[in-house]
């Protein structure tokens, strides 16, 4: 059941709902989410068995602000406290230590958490409602409200078409991001990014003062963590990474005879079948991570058996569009 999550009556069910211990579909700023009470460990086991996800794969928990902090973490190291201020609410997730009581369900049973305050207005009053609750709901953990693996939802109707009318989905329309949150290890004494996103290196490098690792400068004891797996983000059709001109050179050989593709790219193609699906990607990176997963999704709705794509740009602000399409290349 989609519900306006603009309306408080709507904000009020759903935090009543997540306090029964339900799941939730909850709009934010970087992708839909299902959430649960972090802290509820029968709900959260309900959102692995929805997703399919290995139970030991991490959620990341959404808190309605810094305040929550105290509740899951142990400690905030200064420079993570620097990207606090600095990105809250926002689409930056910090792996901070935990507390041995809090969302140990929610944290596939590691002495890490992850937590971001999304800065979504159906999110944010979702989550301030929760902890107005006797007793307060302090955090929802959320993974992509999808099936795990696939291609993570951008709007309510997403989320509804995987998981059915039975589940709660507020409508907080389309995604303004549309890729998931960039993810900072703070565990380490430094800043280690295990996921990038919206929020790029030179940004956390700008609040904090300090250069991001790589988690493969510092291997040992690296956390896991969302959406880090080799395939994941994947559409049912394959996959493919080329250049413009491989991607034309596909394209002529394959002729007129060419159908069941899809052909996503900055560059201007052609193609002699009119059975080819040709859509442009946009030159701005902000505006192909928003159009991303919707764009995927649209292709396996159209028929596609296989998509090529333009390989992104190795430049910073295209780091998470990047990231996100070689995974799901790997996963074909």
């Amino acid at each position: 059941m989609i519900l306006d999550g603009a309306l408080p009556s709507s904000v009020q069910a759903a935090a009543q709902a997540l306090a029964r211990g339900e799941l939730l579909g909850l709009p934010t700023e970087t992708v839909y989410g299902l959430a649960a009470d972090a802290d509820d460990d029968a709900a959260v086991a309900r959102i692995f068995a929805a997703k399919g996800r290995p139970a030991n794969h991490p959620l990341i928990v959404h808190v309605a602000d810094s305040a929550a902090i105290t509740h899951y973490a142990k400690e905030v190291p200064l420079f993570a406290q620097q990207l606090i201020d600095a990105f809250w609410p926002g689409p930056l997730t910090l792996i901070l230590p935990r507390l041995p009581a809090a969302a140990r369900a929610s944290t596939g049973g590691q002495d890490s958490v992850g937590l971001r305050c999304p800065a979504h207005p159906v999110a944010h009053a979702v989550l301030a409602a929760c902890q107005r609750l006797d007793p307060p709901v302090w955090g929802v953990a959320a993974p992509s409200a999808n099936h795990f693996g696939k291609v993570s939802p951008t709007t309510a109707q997403h989320v509804a078409d995987a998981f059915g009318d039975d589940l709660l989905v507020l409508d907080g329309g389309a995604c303004a991001v549309g890729i998931e949150s960039t993810i900072v290890d703070c565990t380490r004494g430094v800043p280690v990014l295990l996921r990038p996103g919206a929020i790029s290196r030179a940004d956390v490098q700008r609040a904090c003062g300090l250069r991001p690792l790589s988690k493969e400068e510092l291997p040992a004891h690296t956390p896991r963590a969302s959406g880090t797996l080799l395939a994941h983000y994947a559409p049912t059709a394959r996959v493919r990474l080329m250049d413009a001109r491989q991607l034309q050179a596909g394209l002529d050989v394959l002729g007129a005879d060419a159908a069941h593709l899809a052909v996503y790219a900055r560059a201007p193609l052609r193609s002699a079948s009119s059975r080819v699906i040709l859509r442009r990607m946009p030159d701005d990176a902000a505006a192909a991570a928003q159009q991303l997963f919707a764009a995927l999704r649209g292709f396996d709705d159209a028929g596609a058996r296989l998509i090529w794509i333009e390989t992104p740009p190795d430049t910073p602000g295209w780091e998470g569009v990047r990231d996100r399409l070689q995974r799901a290349a790997a996963a074909g």
